[in-house]
């Protein structure tokens, strides 16, 4: 079953659909650009790592929610009877640990002199919270950015913090950037809400090649329906994220009229 959404589905962002959406559509935009891409250029899947010590986590001292309150004692009625006072129970508590954190993204490389052309990264919630995950985004970013690297940032997430735009105060739910290192610092901001069908976008390559075409839309609509996610996803809840009003009302009318609520 397709999805019942004009462009990007907002329940797809659902911290529990999210990260394997993210690695189908890693893999989707590979199938789609290799066939497009020989005999010069080839896209391969490569991961970032690094680790995060839990910045999300609940801090150390706040006692578990399952935990009960120490229970109080009544004040004995008189003075000639003993008190021994209770002992100290310890409580549940969450400390921050070391986890290792894997994201994958798109390089495509020239054939002969395996020199990296073209970056593709589509961020996860981690690059647009404050935190390692960010911060270990943001210096591969500047990297790239300050290379004659192209770039291509694919931003299909509401929650969060946009990456940075100098000079720019569109606001949208979505972005799409293409950075072409020849042309730095102007690059090609697709924004878009979630009402729009998303843009299709030319995937830059060296100046004298044609640029295939990365059809966004029909590469998240496969995802939708190879996965099944109409067996999962309850369209008679609001999404996760929380939409704003005016988009709530939106979505409630528009699931109505797919006859889904």
């Amino acid at each position: 079953m397709p999805s019942p959404f004009p462009g990007m589905n907002p329940y797809l962002e659902n911290p529990a659909l999210w990260s394997e959406v993210h690695n189908l559509l890693i893999v989707a935009i590979f199938d789609a650009l290799n066939p497009q891409l020989r005999p010069k250029y080839r896209a391969t899947i490569e991961q970032r790592v690094y680790q995060t010590t839990g910045e999300d986590s609940i801090l150390v001292g706040i006692p578990d929610v399952a935990v009960q309150r120490q229970q109080k004692t009544t004040k004995p009625e008189t003075a000639n009877v003993a008190v021994t006072s209770l002992p100290i129970e310890a409580v549940t508590v969450t400390i921050p640990t070391p986890k290792t954190v894997r994201e994958s993204y798109l390089e495509v490389r020239e054939v002969t002199t395996r020199e990296v052309v073209t970056v593709i990264e589509v961020l996860s919630p981690k690059n647009k919270r404050v935190g390692e995950g960010r911060r270990a985004y943001e210096r591969k970013r500047q990297r790239v950015l300050g290379s004659f690297t192209n770039l291509v940032e694919i931003d299909l997430l509401r929650d969060g913090k946009p990456m940075l735009i100098l000079h720019n105060d569109i606001q949208s739910d979505y972005r799409i950037l293409v950075s072409r290192g020849e042309h730095r610092p102007k690059a090609d901001l697709y924004a878009f809400n979630l009402q729009n069908v998303i843009p299709s976008f030319p995937l830059p390559l060296r100046s004298e090649d044609i640029e295939p075409v990365v059809d966004l839309q029909t590469l998240i609509s496969e995802i939708y329906n190879r996965a099944s996610y109409d067996l999962v996803i309850d369209y008679s809840r609001e999404p996760v994220p929380t939409l704003s009003e005016e988009d709530g009302a939106w979505n409630d009318t528009w699931l109505r009229q797919q006859g889904l609520r």
